[in-house]
C-alpha cells in the first residue's frame, strides 16, 4: 500500500500521471518497485518466462550467437543480455556453447540489470559458467567492444503511453483518483491532438499506443552495433504496425490481474511494437530481419532435434516436461505466435539463423 500511497499523492498535488509515470513507479521505484523488491520469476514467481520453461530455448540462442560470432569471423566481443532475470537463460547459452572451440576464451559477460536483488541472483547462478562477468544498469554503459545482444521480454516492460479516441477528439489516457471511491482509475485528458488515418473517420474507443522508451533503447543498442559491430536478438511478444487496441496489462500469481490494483506487486507490460523498433535501427543504417514468429525460429534452428537428442538420456517425468515444454515455445496456440523474433546486424552480408524463408 505504500507505492499506491505514494502515486495518490503524486496525482492529488499535479493532478493525473500517464500510463508511462505510473509503470515507471510500479516497476522501477527504487524502493517499492516490483522489479527492484522481489523474484518475479519462475513457478514461484508471477510468470514463467521461455527459458524457464524449457533448456532447449537457451541453447538455440546460444548457438544463434555462435553463428553470428564465427560469421564475423571470431575474435574477442561481449555477449550480452539485457533484463536476465534470475540468469536462466545466459547459464543455458553458456552450457550450450562451452564445446565451441575458441568461444568461450573470446567472449565476456555483461549482464544489464537495475535490480540489486536480480543481480545477486544472477550472479549465484552464474558464477561458474564463465569467468568474465561483468554488470552493468543502462545500455549506456555496455563496454566499447564489438556485442551480440540478446533482449529477451526485455522491451514489454518498457513504459507506454496511451491516447484514445473519445467523441472524435483525441485524449490521453491518464490515471488519477475515483472522486467517489477513492481509488485510483483510468481518466482521459485532452491532448489537443487529432487522430486521422488516410481520411477515414477514427472510431469512438481507438486506442494508439506509443513506447518512447523502446525506441530510445533501440536506438543506443544500434547506435552501439554500429560503432563498434556486432548484432542484436530480440524475442518478445507484440505486433506489427500501430495497435489501435489496449494491451496494457497485469500478471500477478500466474493470473491477468487488474493494473490499477496492487502497484508495485504486480507485472505490468504492454505488447511490443515491433515497426517501430525495426524503423530505429533502419533509420541508423544497419541490417535488418524479421520479424519471424517464435515457434518458426526455434524450429529453424533445430528444436525438434535438439529435443529428441535430449529425450535419449531424460527420465520418463523428465521426457513429459521437455516435450510439454517445447510444444509450450512453438505451438501457435501457446507461445508460437504472439512471441516474435527480430535481429539487427552491422554487417548488411551477413545471414543471421532463423530468418531464412520457408
Amino acid at each position: 500500500m505504500a507505492l499506491e500511497q505514494l502515486i495518490k499523492e503524486k496525482i492529488r498535488e499535479n493532478g493525473p500521471i500517464s500510463i508511462s509515470d505510473y509503470m515507471e513507479l510500479c516497476l522501477g521505484h527504487p524502493q517499492y518497485g516490483y522489479y527492484i523488491k522481489q523474484d518475479p520469476f519462475g513457478r514461484q514467481g508471477d510468470f514463467i518466462t521461455a527459458p524457464e520453461i524449457s533448456q532447449v530455448f537457451g541453447e538455440l540462442i546460444g548457438l544463434w550467437c555462435v553463428d553470428i560470432w564465427a560469421q564475423r569471423g571470431g575474435g574477442p566481443l561481449t555477449l550480452v543480455e539485457l533484463g536476465p532475470g534470475r540468469g536462466t537463460l545466459m547459464q543455458d547459452m553458456l552450457r550450450a556453447t562451452r564445446h565451441i572451440e575458441d568461444f568461450h576464451d573470446s567472449i565476456s559477460v555483461c549482464l544489464v540489470e537495475t535490480s540489486p536483488m536480480l543481480q545477486t541472483i544472477q550472479f549465484h547462478t552464474l558464477q561458474n559458467s564463465h569467468e568474465r562477468l561483468i554488470w552493468e544498469e543502462k545500455i549506456d554503459d555496455l563496454p566499447d567492444t564489438p556485442v551480440i545482444v540478446v533482449a529477451n521480454e526485455f522491451f514489454d516492460a518498457l513504459p507506454i503511453r496511451q491516447h484514445v479516441q473519445v467523441s472524435g477528439r483525441l485524449c490521453e489516457r491518464k490515471v488519477g483518483i475515483d472522486q467517489e471511491s477513492g481509488e485510483l482509475t483510468f481518466v482521459h485528458e485532452t491532448a489537443g491532438l487529432s487522430l486521422a488515418k488516410g481520411g477515414n473517420d477514427i472510431k469512438d474507443g481507438t486506442v494508439v499506443e506509443s513506447c518512447q522508451a523502446s525506441k530510445t533503447a533501440m536506438a543506443k543498442l544500434a547506435d552501439h552495433v554500429r560503432q563498434y559491430g556486432g548484432a542484436a536478438l530480440v524475442v518478445d511478444y507484440g505486433y506489427l504496425g500501430e495497435s489501435h487496441q489496449d494491451t496494457l496489462q497485469a500478471v500477478k500469481d500466474h493470473l491477468y490481474h487488474p493494473v490499477l490494483r496492487d502497484p508495485g506487486d504486480a507485472d505490468i507490460t504492454a505488447h511490443v511494437d515491433f515497426h517501430a523498433l525495426l524503423e530505429v535501427a533502419e533509420d541508423m543504417g544497419l541490417a535488418t530481419y524479421g520479424p519471424v514468429e517464435q515457434g518458426k525460429f526455434l524450429v529453424r534452428l533445430g528444436a525438434q532435434a535438439r529435443t529428441e537428442r535430449l529425450l535419449q538420456d531424460a527420465t520418463e517425468e523428465q521426457a513429459v516436461q521437455l516435450i510439454t515444454g517445447v510444444k509450450r515455445l512453438i505451438d501457435p496456440m501457446q507461445m508460437g505466435e504472439l512471441f516474435k523474433v527480430i535481429a539487427i546486424l552491422s554487417d548488411q552480408d551477413m545471414t543471421p539463423a532463423g530468418f531464412e524463408r520457408d
